[in-house]
């Protein structure tokens, strides 16, 4: 299997973006996980992608603002809210790099109900907050429903310089074109574009997470070994393509 390359822009251009949001104050916390320990929470068709033969695990805060597509109207009340997801890294049969959501948790209830049905995305309904004092951000989560409900996450950063020429690492845990979700017994790939990031780096102030380890993955030991932050990007999705199982 050819895996494609890692690429700060999209290798596959969307040409119909049913749906488009904007990422804003987003935050990209990791740690490093061997892929033997992960494999099983990917969906059929896929395996963890890898570098110099680990993986990584991603804790990813944000804002939504706001969401939409070519068809219908942009909700701002319903489309603007606060998100924090777990996520993991992945390569489907095609070679086609990937991010699967183990969790995501966001602050308003009928997007989290819309994308439960309409994409079998493991959304989270939870009570959120984010803050900004100068270059300090303070993201605040707490899950309501579904469960494990009080599940809670705080992180605080302080956003440093900008990075002129990111590393293979930082590529790699950013540049991501897609994500694989199950679908009624299938894998489908869902495409994404978005500018490259503009990314700086970010210095952990507090954490205390419970994310992770309720997604299923190994609670993680010390600090993440990559912080980083970004302005943000306005993102647009394209439709699904079925993933063929692995030989």
């Amino acid at each position: 299997m050819a895996v494609e390359p890692i690429t700060p822009v999209t290798p596959r251009p969307v040409r119909l973006a049913p749906v488009t949001q904007w990422w804003r104050d987003v935050t990209f916390l990791h740690w490093p996980v061997r892929p033997e320990l992960v494999a099983h929470l990917l969906p059929r068709g896929t395996v963890p992608d890898v570098l110099d033969g680990v993986t990584y695990v991603g804790l990813v805060p944000f804002r939504m603002h706001p969401i939409g597509g070519a068809v219908g109207p942009h909700l701002p009340y319903v489309g603007t809210f606060c998100e924090t997801n777990v996520r993991l890294y992945s390569v489907d049969s095609a070679g086609r790099r990937g991010v699967v959501f183990l969790s995501l948790d966001a602050s308003r209830l009928v997007p989290v109900l819309g994308a439960q049905v309409s994409a079998r995305l493991p959304y989270k309904w939870s009570s959120m907050r984010l803050e900004r004092t100068g270059d300090v951000i303070a993201y605040t989560c707490r899950r309501r429903w579904p469960g494990p409900r009080a599940v809670a996450s705080r992180v605080v950063v302080g956003v440093g310089p900008p990075i002129a020429e990111p590393s293979p690492l930082e590529h790699f845990l950013t540049a991501r074109w897609g994500l694989h979700v199950s679908w009624h017994g299938s894998t489908l790939h869902l495409p994404n574009e978005h500018p490259s990031w503009e990314l700086h780096r970010a210095e952990v102030l507090d954490l205390d997470d419970e994310l992770v380890a309720a997604a299923g993955v190994p609670a993680p030991a010390g600090p993440p070994v990559s912080a980083l932050h970004s302005p943000g990007v306005p993102v647009r999705f394209g439709t699904p393509d079925p993933v063929p199982a692995l030989a």
